[in-house]
Formats: C-alpha cells, structure tokens, sequence
C-alpha cells in the first residue's frame, strides 16, 4: 500500500471582500510580509501571497460580488485560523490599539495554553493561540 506523508500546511486561502481593506488588515495590523501580488484580468481578481512563518502563508484573493459566508462560527467547514504567538498580551495589546476588538482571553481545557478569538474586516474568525 502506497502512503503519504503531510509535510505541514503551506497555504490557507481567504477570500476578501473589499480587497484593500484586508490587505491593509493582513499586513499593517497583523504584520505579515508580502510575498508576491498579482491582478490577474481574466477573473477580476487579486491574489496576495503573504508569509506568516517560513512554512506557512496566506493567500487573500478578491473576487467580484463573492457569497458571505454562511454564518458563525459553528457552520459546517474551516471554523477559524488559529494563529501562534508567543506574548498573547502583547498581541491583544497590538491588535486593539489598531482598533481590533478582541474576545476576552481563555485557557484550554486539555492543553492549559491561553487563547482569544478576534474576526478580519470581513468577519473570519482568527484566533491566536500562545505557544
């Protein structure tokens, strides 16, 4: 029998609303790096590879008139992005002097690590995850 073996996650796609608005999200406020931008003219659309760690990146596309999405946040696929940080305070500090509301700070259960939920302009729910 033939296996496969996952080497890790290289990308999580996001579809943007208003594109300006989420690049300006994803790379002031959270500080990721941009990668590569591109406007491809056949779709209408932009497509934005950012870095968030050497391995792992995010591509925000626009799209015109895309569908919201069908509610939160327990609707049926991808529930929300958990992102690693290493100063959970700090993060929230950073997140709400750009104006980011941010869920009260919790500890999980099982792993004890503290964790809080925040949305992009668009309402995906993100979570940051100390680690």
């Amino acid at each position: 029998m033939i296996s496969m073996k996952l080497l890790g996650i290289h990308h999580v796609a996001i579809i943007a609303s208003d594109y300006a608005r989420s690049r300006r999200f994803y790379v002031e406020v959270l500080g990721l790096d941009v990668i590569a931008e591109h406007y491809r003219e056949a779709r209408d659309s932009w497509k934005l590879d950012l870095r968030v760690d050497e391995r792992t990146q995010i591509e925000l596309f626009s799209f015109p008139s895309p569908p919201a999405r069908a509610s939160r946040p327990e609707a049926c696929g991808l529930r929300h992005l958990a992102l690693r940080v290493s100063d959970l305070d700090a993060a929230v500090a950073h997140l709400q002097a750009h104006g980011v509301a941010v869920e009260p700070i919790r500890v999980d259960e099982f792993t004890e690590r503290r964790f809080t939920f925040f949305a992009d302009p668009d309402d995906l729910p993100l979570e940051l995850y100390e680690d």
